[in-house]
């Protein structure tokens, strides 16, 4: 489950839908634009090529309207960006835009809207860059902190264990999926030297508490309510859930999100 600013396709509807007050030709224009956009999506045509036209259409409107400082007009250059940072995955373009509508459109509510994407953008490319730098083979950088009872969670306390460090939320429809096999694995190789380390998303305490209770979920939490902002998901660029890291004895690095029988195969291989 990924963490977006506003999904590409929910910003196609809001600006598809967009209401009566926005200025009558350009929601004429961004309609056929944004129709044009689904179908491409839909036909799997999502390259910069691709979407040419669309994109050069995007710039053709706002020279028509660009006496309109509105935040209709405004949300032209918005959706554009969108397109650029979710679609075409590139930040760098995205930023620009969003700058440029912050200049031209400031006293507007989407300026706001601009401010934050800019900062939800920076914050994702943060998150890769950390990603990356969580390379199999190398030592995963530490962390202490409490666990959901308050008890002391730290990594360096599981020396000569395989850890399984788990980003999850009971919120998250795929980590709720993937919840059997992690506690199979648990199960069966929790007696020989395996254990886990979940790391919730979660803002609220008491669905944690009970959901981990009634699905067994005996190994400890770390949990600080803040969603996205979770402390250890900033610190390890967690930007979607599930994420897991697999680590050997040593606190070494093995794999990254294993999934099913992949991971109870990585996990017996390891405690050989």
């Amino acid at each position: 489950m990924k963490r977006l600013f506003l999904p590409i396709l929910l910003a196609v509807v809001i600006l598809a839908t967009a209401p009566d007050n926005f200025a009558a030709d350009a929601k004429a224009q961004m309609q056929e634009v944004v129709e044009k956009v689904k179908t491409k999506l839909r036909a799997g045509k999502n390259t910069e090529a691709d979407l040419a036209e669309e994109l050069k259409a995007f710039d053709t409107i706002m020279e028509e309207h660009k006496g309109e400082k509105t935040n209709d007009v405004a949300q032209i250059l918005l959706m554009k960006a969108l397109l650029y940072t979710q679609v075409l995955e590139s930040d760098d373009k995205a930023i620009e835009i969003l700058t440029k509508l912050q200049a031209d459109f400031p006293e507007t509510a989407v300026a706001k809207q601009a401010k934050d994407a800019v900062a939800a953008i920076t914050s994702q490319a943060e998150g890769k860059k950390i990603q990356r730098s969580l390379t199999v083979g190398l030592a995963f950088p530490e962390f202490d902190e409490k666990d959901l009872d308050g008890k002391p969670l730290a990594t360096a306390n599981f020396k000569g264990k395989v850890v399984l460090i788990d980003f999850w939320a009971t919120w998250c429809g795929p980590c709720v999926a993937e919840l059997p096999n992690v506690l199979k694995a648990y199960e069966t190789h929790h007696g020989k030297g395996f254990e886990i380390i979940g790391i919730s998303l979660d803002d609220d305490k008491d669905t944690l508490t009970r959901f981990i209770g009634d699905k067994k979920m005996t190994w400890p939490q770390y949990f600080d309510g803040k969603r996205w902002q979770n402390t250890l998901a900033v610190k390890y660029g967690v930007n979607s859930i599930p994420a897991t890291i697999l680590l050997d004895k040593e606190g070494k690095i093995i794999a990254k999100n294993l999934r099913g029988e992949a991971l109870d195969e990585a996990v017996a291989k390891a405690l050989k």
